[in-house]
């Protein structure tokens, strides 16, 4: 029987099986050369401490060690790709064994704190400046956090009724689906963050707000997915991807058939691919108009396709979407690699003569997304710290990076607000 929508990718760890789990770690790395897993961490989490704490049998210590410098400890738990970051660099893999399952230790102990109350950060004190963050998504939430333990009076704003951005509505529900951002948004509110959200910041907002804060950090995040055309858009049953996953994740599953059909090649492809065939479909089809040396996607993710029954066609691109009144098939031209592009991959250009149509129900184009339009020059101007042409404003997050992990937000957040702070820690 397939997997449901909800059915976790990682289940949480037992108690037994933290301690058993946890035992393992060699809990290498000191004051003068900080452990692999350690640097591989992009929000600079001590990794071998709280596993450590947990070893000792006291995950509400483990809890604050990660919270310390990440107060997402809890999302990131869950959506990290710890396969290409701190697992990855485990040095049990040099002994030919199997890393640290570190996200699901920090999972088992975030989790234990919160159903336990665990205080996780000390109250800060005032420092008698106030700061706005733009987006309650992760880099947001991050900023948020850091602002507020250096003493910062934060007020953050969203378009949305609830926080969590990406990771609320645009990460596949059988990552995370809500939990534990209610969590995080509390242990926030403890350090007095205000929320002000369903309130769109536009431009002249933002000059209102440059009236009434010390500072402002953006962390508006990406835009719609890309616009990406093809004849036959407007059938009944052609989704873009954003809209697609919502719809998952707020509870309204949309009805797929029995053949679906996702465009693209990158991590959300794969998600919607995934969720398609725990939604009931027969056949998920990804379709990808390259190579898999080329497709974007995490190499884990691409295997982890495969295992959840989603079939990949390389070297296959959608020429047009047909059908009457709902999409019936999607027109496609097969492809070869030709010379590289400016991004260093080889372009696919296609084969004369080669088209063909495959049947289909459902297709979800998961191609990418646009930069958001707002604010564009500012965070076109951000350098590396997030500092932009006004230097009361700083930006983190997607917005800048053009789209990346949950656990980058927060590092970029981080370093954002130490730019804000004038480089203090």
């Amino acid at each position: 029987m397939a997997p449901a929508v909800f059915d976790e990718l990682r289940p949480p760890l037992t108690r037994a099986e933290a301690l058993v789990e946890a035992d393992r770690c060699l809990e290498c790395g000191g004051p003068h050369a900080p452990a692999p897993c350690v640097v591989a961490c992009p929000a600079e989490v001590d990794v071998p401490a709280f596993v450590a704490q947990i070893a000792d049998g006291d995950p509400g210590a483990a809890a604050r060690t990660i919270f310390s410098e990440n107060v997402l400890g809890g999302t990131c738990a869950r959506v990290c790709p710890v396969e290409v970051l701190c697992q990855r660099d485990c040095v049990l893999l040099h002994d030919g064994r199997r890393p640290i399952d570190i996200g699901a230790l920090q999972r088992y102990a975030t989790e234990w704190a919160y159903a336990h109350d665990v205080p996780l950060r000390e109250p800060p004190t005032p420092n008698g400046r106030r700061a706005a963050v733009v987006g309650a998504g992760p880099a947001g939430l991050a900023a948020a956090g850091e602002l507020a333990a250096r003493g910062y009076a934060v007020t953050v704003f969203d378009e949305r009724e609830e926080v969590g951005g990406l990771v609320r509505y645009a990460i596949a529900p059988y990552r995370q689906s809500n939990e534990p951002l209610p969590d995080e948004a509390k242990l926030l509110e403890e350090l007095g963050v205000e929320f002000v959200l369903g309130t769109r910041i536009d431009a002249a907002r933002l000059s209102v707000l440059e009236d009434e804060f010390d500072a402002i950090v953006l962390a508006v995040g990406m835009g719609a997915d890309a616009d990406v055309a093809y004849e036959g858009d407007d059938l009944e049953g052609v989704w873009e991807s954003l809209p697609f996953i919502e719809q998952l994740k707020v509870g309204e599953a949309p009805p797929v058939g029995r053949r679906v059909a996702v465009i693209g090649g990158g991590n959300t492809a794969v998600d919607v691919a995934v969720e398609a065939k725990r939604l009931g479909a027969d056949v998920s089809l990804l379709l990808y108009r390259r190579t898999e040396h080329e497709m974007p996607a995490y190499e884990h993710e691409v295997e982890l396709a495969r295992r959840e029954g989603v079939e990949i066609r390389f070297l296959v691109s959608p020429v047009a979407l047909v059908g009457r009144g709902r999409v019936e098939g999607v027109r496609c031209a097969q492809m070869r690699l030709g010379e590289p592009d400016a991004s260093g991959r080889r372009s696919p250009e296609p084969v004369p003569g080669s088209e063909f149509v495959i049947p289909v129900d459902t297709v979800v184009k998961a191609i990418g997304q646009r930069p958001r339009e707002e604010f564009l020059d500012l965070i076109e101007s951000a350098d590396h710290d997030g500092r932009t042409s006004n230097p009361r404003i700083f930006a983190a997050g997607d917005a800048i990076n053009g789209g990346a992990s949950v656990v980058q937000a927060v590092g970029e957040a981080k370093r954002a607000v130490a730019a804000l702070d004038g480089g203090r820690r």
